[in-house]
């Protein structure tokens, strides 16, 4: 069989509240849909998702670099096998344009699967499967930090990760201090993301004061690209360090494993959609795990679509910890699919059907 059309849908996804951000807020983000189609039948979809202000590519290209994506898909044959798939993906994705080589090789790991949204087969997508996942807490006044607190833990979250960086600090520890008066860390895991709001200078005595609340890690503490002062931290850190940031435009092999090697964090953070796809993703994880070095996955704001193809990647991978994976409730107009939260899992509701597109 082969793909007798392709094309792109844009979509603009609508955020339920204002997504503070050290980088600032967020109201609405775009997004694009690459859909493959075999004689009029949808058979494979992916989603490139970039984030403006962290994303490499330029959005005012993306059309443009997906139209062209389309023109080389079309009569090519649906691939016969998951290492096809990544070979067409990387032979046909535009340099520089990361969201678009996950979308591709979700679009073509769908179709290989029949178009039934299906990427990887694990139980996961059988309903049989959760995923433990932390409740994401955004930036924003003292008042709205504490609602969302509360409501992540009434909803049964045992791990919760706060946004941290763009208010003020001895804020965001007593709201950090609230939850440890009354939780320990082995009832409630905490993490902290500070995108990169600390300067060099002042990281140190931050992380000591962090540390003092028994947190889990602590996400990009310094801005990116400071590869000396970041090996400093991470070499002498009380808090365990996690890069996310840091990852973005580090494609060869070879460069992953050169910045890994040199900075030695605890963990690395991993969104498919910022780093290269779902094959970069893998490359990292081995590099990762040949250095002892942690790992969880995290979704980057995508609707559904690259949500699932993320859920699915981590169930793959029998992944235990909680990972960043649920972000799918924070949309007006997000695409519905059988993906759902409960007691801070994330799992397939087979009695819920995907939205046509």
């Amino acid at each position: 069989m082969k793909f007798t059309t392709a094309s792109i849908q844009h979509h603009t996804l609508q955020f339920k509240f204002e997504a503070g951000t050290s980088r600032g807020t967020l109201k609405e983000k775009d997004t694009w849909y690459l859909k493959l189609f075999s004689d009029n039948k949808l058979i494979g979809i992916g989603e490139a998702g970039p984030l403006k202000g962290l994303s490499v590519e330029p959005l005012d290209q993306m059309e443009t670099k997906l139209e062209k994506v389309c023109e080389q898909l079309i009569g090519m044959q649906i691939p016969k096998s998951i290492e096809e798939a990544f070979e067409i993906a990387k032979d046909i994705s535009p340099d520089g344009f990361p969201s678009i080589r996950f979308a591709i090789e979700t679009a073509l790991l769908d179709a290989l699967q029949g178009g039934k949204k299906l990427i990887f087969d694990t139980p996961f997508y059988q309903g049989k499967e959760r995923i433990p996942i932390n409740g994401l807490i955004w930036m924003g006044s003292e008042e709205f930090m504490q609602k969302q607190i509360q409501e992540k833990l009434d909803a049964g979250f045992d791990c919760i990760k706060m946004k941290i960086g763009a208010i003020d600090f001895e804020t965001e520890l007593n709201l950090l201090k609230s939850i440890r008066a009354k939780f320990s860390k082995n009832e409630i895991t905490l993490r902290v993301d500070a995108n990169g709001a600390f300067s060099p200078d002042e990281a140190m005595s931050k992380l000591t004061q962090l540390a003092a609340l028994d947190l889990h890690s602590i996400e990009q503490p310094i801005k990116a690209r400071q590869i000396n002062e970041m090996t400093k931290l991470c070499t002498s850190t009380p808090l365990p360090i996690a890069l996310d940031e840091e990852l973005i435009g580090v494609n060869a092999y070879e460069d992953k494993e050169k910045l890994l090697k040199q900075t030695q964090p605890q963990y690395i953070i991993l969104k498919p959609s910022l780093i290269g796809g779902i094959q970069s993703t893998l490359e990292w994880i081995k590099i990762a795990e040949s250095m002892n070095i942690g790992w969880w996955m995290t979704s980057m704001l995508e609707s559904n679509i690259g949500l699932n193809a993320i859920c699915q990647l981590a169930s793959y991978l029998k992944v235990k910890m909680p990972q960043g994976l649920g972000t799918g409730q924070l949309y007006h107009n997000n695409i519905a699919s059988p993906i759902s939260i409960a007691n801070g899992e994330t799992y397939y509701d087979l009695t819920k059907e995907w939205e046509e597109l």
